[in-house]
This record gives structure tokens, sequence and C-alpha cells, in this order.
């Protein structure tokens, strides 16, 4: 797989691990969304703290899927590579590698689909233009 998106760096920490000595499974999608995040708010979108100023974070996951490659064995410095599979009218669906911090081991990749939702209905609303304008660059070309 050619490598497309940014590489966000993540941090494991000991307690991150459980009795056997490596990363949680559930710990995974917490890295996840922890890069997601960093990334988003370096882009000036960030979480306004309610449902009604939240606009693009005011969505829903529909799905999420994990292959687990190798184990992550130690706490230390690791990174997430994240773009977009499609970003479609009120959904999207993002790829993800949790990988060493240089990139170049896969431990665990991924999708996950979010819905983006109106706060007062809950039901699916369109993604902003500024939400769709920051994440062009993060669409993996086709091919």
């Amino acid at each position: 797989m050619a490598a497309h998106g940014p590489l966000v760096p993540v941090t494991v920490h000991f307690d991150d691990l459980d009795a056997l000595g490596l990363l949680h499974n559930a710990r995974y999608p917490v890295m996840v969304e922890r890069a997601w995040t960093a990334l988003w708010n370096e882009r000036g979108l960030v979480f306004a703290g309610d449902w009604a100023a939240a606009g693009d974070f005011c969505n829903a996951v529909k799905e999420f899927t994990i292959t687990y490659d190798a184990p992550v064995k130690q706490p230390g410095a690791y990174a997430v590579r994240l773009w977009l599979e499609r970003l479609g009218r009120t959904g999207l669906t993002y790829g993800f590698r949790f990988c060493s911090a240089d990139g170049t081991v896969t431990y665990a990749h991924g999708t996950r689909v979010l819905v983006r939702l109106d706060p007062a209905t809950l039901r699916p609303a369109p993604w902003s233009d500024r939400f769709r304008t920051s994440g062009q660059d993060l669409l993996r070309p086709r091919g």
C-alpha cells in the first residue's frame, strides 16, 4: 500500500498495555481517534463542547474495522497514518495505519465510517464547506 496522508505522532503509555505487556486491542481505536483529533485541531477544526456548537463534530460512527498485523510490545512513540477513502455528502470513510514512529512498520490498519448528524434531529446532515475543503488533500487517489 502506497503511503498517503499525514503521519500523526501518538504515544503508547505503560497503562495502555494489557496483562501480557501488549497494547490492548481496545486502545488502538482510542489512539486513532486521538490522532484524528490532533489533525483536525491543527487545521482549525475544534470540538466546541456541545451538540449544537459541535458542527462537523456532531457525528456518529456507523462502522469500524481493524486488522491487527503485529503486536505493539512496549510503550513509546508511534504514529498513525490517516487519510480519507471517501468524503460523501453526509458520510465519510477514513483509513488508518497504526505504525512505528517513522511509518515503516504497520501494527494495525482499518477503516471507520462516520455520519454527520443534525444536532436537533440526529438525522444525517451535510458536511460544512469548511470541513470539505479542509479534507480534500486527505482523499486517497484512486487507481
